[in-house]
C-alpha cells in the first residue's frame, strides 16, 4: 500500500507545472494557480495506472485536498 506520504509526492510529480513542495495532505489542489481541466484527467489518468481506481470528475470535485482524495482512492481499492 502506497503512504499519503508517497502519494503526495508522486502525484506532484505528475503535475509537472507546479514546484516541488507544493502539495501537502491539507493542500486543496483545486486551488493551485495553475488547475486546470488538463491536471484532473493527469490525475485521473494517474491514479486509474497507478491503483486500478476509476475516479470521475465528482469525485475530484467533492475532494476538498490531497488527503480526502488519497482517502477515497484507499477506499476503492
Amino acid at each position: 500500500m502506497m503512504t499519503l506520504e508517497a502519494f503526495t509526492k508522486n502525484l506532484e510529480n505528475e503535475l509537472e507545472d507546479i514546484p516541488k513542495g507544493t502539495l501537502t495532505p491539507e493542500v486543496n489542489y483545486k486551488d493551485l494557480e495553475t488547475w486546470s481541466s488538463m491536471y484532473a484527467l493527469i490525475i485521473i489518468a494517474y491514479v486509474n495506472l497507478e491503483f486500478d481506481v476509476t475516479l470521475t470528475g465528482d469525485d475530484l470535485r467533492n475532494c476538498n485536498n490531497i488527503q480526502e482524495l488519497y482517502d477515497l482512492i484507499q477506499s476503492r481499492i
